[in-house]
């Protein structure tokens, strides 16, 4: 019996968009790692403070792309420029569909002539490996599921970041030796514990760091090693909780929903795609409602991916970029720090016995795959608002929201909405409750000072193009 696939399910029932808001999904879960090592507000105030692990072996998948046409099927697949990319060089990878529409984003490391490997998650991976099967392409895809979807309790490969500004100093003692210049998103090998390992210079959470990964039954030994040397350095191993919040200071929208619901152009996809995978179980939630799933997509402007975007070679949805370069106007997006006195009173309506607001979980609030939440003025809806959570680091409930540019500078004040419709979808993360408003002021992103200065021009984000 051939399996359904993503366009058997749209057809059955009818509204992608009434699909994916009563999927039974809640948000991307974080497995391979405790909540907590010690409690998560200590573990933020580390990569600000201190230093910190995240160890990301087990939550994203990872996709090897390996043969003669490798680098062919993936510069027609990614928006951005290929021009200097070679060996050992890693960027951020972000492919759009034939309209102009953001898929996803991932980081693709050039490993060797003719080999690459990309990591995040699954949607952009489904659609490089439905490319490489049916474009005609010389290359191989292998995929590397992440934990939760897997039963053999391994990977190929471990992963671990080390941020924050004392990164570097354990860097150094976990190697024994002065660690070897490396340029934002470029790679060495390096040897920690007696194991050969790849190093990333990367810079998360704001701080420069070393992202390193090796062969999977090496991990713990190198793991072991770097908690070792990270002693008197104030090092602490991030869990899940406070893992999925650091994108609220660094602003890294993690979650765009994958535009591959509607246009004829990509109805092959969606017949390749199956019901069953990410496509058609992945939930989105909030108090932003269209019956049109369009209006949950982005473009690579709306998520500040516009400087990625190179014209220096053909790739899919060039012609509608070019356009949407022409046409401006596009919307930014922000951070939102909600005020304080508003947070505290929705927070205060749990004590009621019935008229409760949603459930606010600290430090992430996100309780679907894909959140979007309506930002609006005067009763207007201005934009959506795409994570939302609690800096321990600031003491402020932060958002990151995507406004129309007339109402997206710094100093705005806006109102988030919190809360879904009618009493909220059939989520299973969803309790009845009635929405709520809260004031929010519009405010820089990345909303931490040294991230921003991390990020400025000539730095890592500019290097990853």
């Amino acid at each position: 019996m051939t399996e359904r696939s993503l366009e058997d399910l749209l057809n059955e029932k009818g509204n992608p968009a009434e699909m994916l808001r009563n999927s039974q999904a809640g948000p991307n879960v974080y497995p391979g790692v405790p909540a907590e090592f010690t409690n998560w507000r200590d573990e933020q105030h580390a990569w600000q403070h201190a230093c910190v692990l995240f160890n990301q072996s087990y939550h994203m998948a990872d996709l090897a792309v390996r043969g003669p046409d490798a680098l062919k099927l993936l510069t027609r697949l990614g928006v951005n420029s290929f021009e200097n990319f070679a060996v050992d060089k890693a960027k951020q990878f972000v492919p759009c569909t034939p309209d102009g529409y953001v898929i996803g984003d991932v980081i693709l490391f050039y490993l060797s002539e003719n080999e690459f490997n990309l990591v995040g998650r699954a949607p952009v991976l489904n659609w490089i490996t439905y490319h490489a099967e049916t474009g005609g392409y010389n290359a191989q895809v292998e995929l590397d599921q992440r934990w939760a979807l897997r039963t053999d309790n391994r990977r190929r490969s471990f992963r671990f970041q080390v941020q924050g500004p004392n990164a570097m100093k354990v860097i150094e003692k976990v190697l024994g030796k002065q660690p070897p210049e490396i340029r934002f998103f470029n790679m060495e090998t390096v040897e920690i514990a007696g194991k050969s390992v790849r190093a990333l210079r990367h810079g998360m959470a704001g701080q420069a760091g070393w992202e390193v990964f090796g062969d999977w039954a090496d991990g713990e030994a190198v793991r072991e090693a770097i908690v070792t040397a990270g002693e008197e350095f104030g090092l602490r191993q991030v869990g899940g909780r406070a893992y999925s919040s650091n994108a609220l200071e660094s602003g890294w929208v993690p979650s765009p929903l994958p535009a591959v619901y509607s246009g004829e152009s990509l109805k092959d996809y969606r017949r390749w795609l199956p019901a069953s995978g990410y496509e058609g179980t992945c939930s989105i939630g909030g108090s932003f409602y269209s019956d049109d799933v369009e209006d949950y997509y982005f473009t690579p402007w709306d998520l500040s991916y516009g400087h990625l975007v190179k014209f220096d070679h053909d790739f899919i949805g060039r012609d509608a970029l070019e356009r949407r370069a022409s046409e401006g106007g596009h919307r930014v997006k922000v951070t939102l720090a909600l005020e304080d006195e508003d947070v505290t009173r929705t927070l205060g309506m749990m004590f009621r016995k019935s008229e409760r607001a949603k459930f606010m979980d600290w430090p992430s609030a996100v309780y679907a795959m894909h959140p979007f939440d309506k930002v609006t003025v005067d009763g207007a809806t201005v934009g959506v608002s795409t994570w939302i959570g609690y800096s321990s680091n600031e003491g402020k409930m932060l958002t990151l929201a995507v406004l129309e540019p007339e109402h997206a500078e710094p100093g705005t004040e806006v109102t988030l909405v919190w809360g879904e419709e009618n009493g909220g979808s059939s989520k299973p993360t969803v309790e009845r409750h009635v929405q709520t408003e809260m004031r929010a002021i519009v405010s820089p992103v990345p909303y931490v000072e040294t991230v921003r200065r991390q990020y400025a021009p000539g730095s890592w984000r500019e290097a990853r193009v």
